[in-house]
């Protein structure tokens, strides 16, 4: 057994660590599953108002904008509850990922081509006035912070309080993904 020159041994250490790095995995799925469930829970009330959001991109045909726009809240809120609730994590953190991916790409497209429009992302939506800011700088660092946690769940076990564990449904990668723990991943 290998000993730090504190004396403690070094899988003390590594524990210590993989327990941090399970939060952090918690912490990124709380951070991305509660921003699409509360998106998605500020849309569905107001379905035109979704719609209306979409079509102000200028990307898809009135049809498809129509579909996406009463689609995307119920799946923002599906995708935020799996998340939250830790339960399929690594297909959910995909999904909330292409998300965010579509966002990016949205946002920057109607920024590159001088549309000014409020994103839509959590309500609202359509043209903003010649006196508002778009802020789509703002939108484009937070949507890319939310693909870094997306990224991160898909990439580390699903974390504390994860129904994934507590079910079973992690792979065998979670093991050798963290530093110490049992076959789920997680480190006491």
């Amino acid at each position: 057994m290998v000993q730090l020159a504190s004396g403690r041994p070094v899988s003390d250490r590594l524990e210590s660590v993989g327990t941090a790095l399970s939060w952090v995995t918690t912490v990124a799925r709380l951070v991305l599953g509660v921003s699409l469930f509360v998106a998605g829970a500020i849309k569905i009330g107001a379905p035109a108002v979704s719609v209306q959001a979409v079509k102000a991109y200028q990307l898809l045909p009135d049809t498809a904008a129509t579909f996406v726009g009463h689609g995307l809240p119920i799946v923002e809120m599906i995708v935020g509850v799996l998340l939250v609730l830790g339960l399929l994590a690594r297909p959910s953190a995909v999904v909330g990922g292409l998300l965010m991916v579509a966002f990016i790409i949205g946002i920057s497209s109607a920024w590159a081509r001088g549309l000014r429009i409020d994103c839509g992302c959590f309500g609202g939506g359509g043209t903003v006035g010649a006196d508002q800011d778009p802020g789509y700088i703002w939108e484009l660092l937070r949507d890319a912070g939310y693909l870094l946690c997306a990224a991160w769940i898909i990439y580390k076990p699903p974390g504390r309080l994860a129904m994934d564990s507590a079910l079973g449904l992690t792979g065998s990668r979670d093991a050798d993904a963290s530093f110490v723990g049992d076959e789920d991943g997680e480190t006491d």
